[in-house]
């Protein structure tokens, strides 16, 4: 379980293809300061588990299924990352609840530009909008965002300058895509209501 505040923007060292599976080394000196084998990383919000490490990198496996279903299979040599170590019972929780199980991939569609903030537009799968709210929370490449609008095909997010200097949300343009994950809270209040009916 994280909270989605992105805690060191790292880089991938190595991506090496092992068949229907990759193994990535990451550089993150803080996430894997105090990290031991089996622990999990989110790395752009996705859950990883630590195979090898040293002090200042870590491996990890990455299966089909999450190359598949996330933007990992898209990470090469140099790609930054937004990395975040598991929540404790003594970490404040300054985001909310996250799993570091992407719903899906949504595509950047647009960057207002602002003097203190830029507004983030970004297009997810149909599927996933019924569970988007204003003023809910939205993961994005492993960011606790609050969505500050949402329509029938694209919901937007302000980025303070603070997450645009130390994720890799400054950098993400028109075009590129995004893992996402819903608020968890959203989906079981809708088995719970499916169950009812």
């Amino acid at each position: 379980m994280f909270t989605g505040i992105v805690e060191e923007l790292g880089h991938v060292v190595r991506v090496d293809a092992l068949g229907d599976s990759v193994r990535m080394t990451i550089s993150g000196p803080i996430v894997v300061s105090d990290a031991s084998i089996g622990d999990s990383i989110a790395v752009n919000g996705v859950c990883l588990t630590v195979t090898t490490k040293t002090d200042t990198e870590f491996t990890a496996d990455v299966m089909q299924e999450s190359l598949k279903r996330t933007t990992l299979g898209h990470l090469a040599e140099n790609s930054p990352v937004n990395l975040e170590r598991p929540v404790t019972l003594a970490t404040r929780l300054g985001g909310h609840m996250v799993q570091g199980h992407v719903d899906g991939v949504g595509t950047v569609t647009g960057r207002q530009l602002s003097d203190n903030w830029e507004v983030v537009t970004i297009k997810p799968p149909v599927d996933l909008l019924k569970y988007i709210v204003e003023k809910g929370s939205i993961t994005v490449d492993g960011t606790s965002l609050t969505v500050a609008s949402v329509n029938d095909a694209e919901f937007t997010v302000s980025l303070i300058p603070e997450t645009l200097a130390k994720t890799t949300l400054g950098i993400r343009k028109a075009g590129d895509e995004v893992n996402l994950e819903v608020d968890v809270m959203a989906k079981y209040v809708e088995k719970l209501m499916g169950a009812r009916a």
